[in-house]
């Protein structure tokens, strides 16, 4: 894991203990450098159905990532519909990167919904997978316990498809300036800044009111 991603999640725990402070729900009093960095020229990562995207940036190994899921997840429960919460894990290298192979293999064989908050909780809560060092039958055989084939999945997780998007996830982060996790994405626009989770839910839910004020302006415009 880089330097800045260690810092990132260091401080993110840190800040989780101190009080949550209010942000506005319309996006318009949001600092700049503080509630979020806007991205010149940012892109979503996926623009398929023109919904509003919010990238989670996530690491199975990040115990932080593991804090945060049911948090996100009820948050996403409530979203309205022109919203899509879009995981993305990150490929940075080291013991993240099996488990980012593993997500984009999953995704591409259509089980990492049903998958997701499950291999959290085999990393975290029940010890079932290695933290460090999977190998492909360990990880194929967890994705075995939930109906999936494990040659074929490990096959999968090898492919050029699966690289592609490993490719892909890393521009991504690149251009957008994410070095740690957890860590939303707004639009492909904002990264999404907060001292602590709640804050990030809100900040995020500020900016999604603001990029959907900004189409609407587009749209009476046209």
């Amino acid at each position: 894991m880089p330097m800045t991603a260690r810092l990132a999640t260091l401080l993110l725990a840190l800040f989780m203990t101190f009080p949550v402070l209010a942000a506005p729900a319309d996006g318009a009093s949001l600092v700049p450098g503080v509630d979020y960095i806007e991205i010149p020229g940012g892109q979503p990562y996926d623009s398929e159905g023109g919904a509003i995207e919010v990238v989670e940036v996530f690491g199975y190994t990040c115990p932080h990532c593991a804090a945060f899921e049911p948090r996100l997840q009820a948050w996403k429960a409530r979203l309205p519909a022109d919203v899509k919460v879009t995981p993305l894990a990150a490929p940075f290298g080291g013991h993240w990167m099996p488990y980012a192979r593993a997500y984009f293999a999953a995704r591409a064989m259509g089980v990492a919904t049903r998958t997701h908050s499950a291999m959290f909780r085999a990393l975290h809560e029940d010890g079932a997978l290695p933290m460090n060092g999977p190998t492909p039958t360990e990880i194929a055989g967890f994705y075995a316990g939930h109906g999936v084939d494990p040659a074929r999945f490990q096959a999968v997780m090898a492919s050029d498809a699966v690289q592609a998007e490993v490719d892909r996830a890393d521009a991504f982060l690149r251009r957008t300036g994410v070095d740690g996790t957890p860590a939303l994405v707004v639009a492909g626009r904002y990264r999404v800044l907060g001292n602590s989770f709640d804050d990030l839910l809100r900040n995020a839910q500020a900016l999604v009111a603001r990029e959907r004020a900004a189409r609407a302006r587009v749209g009476r415009a046209d």
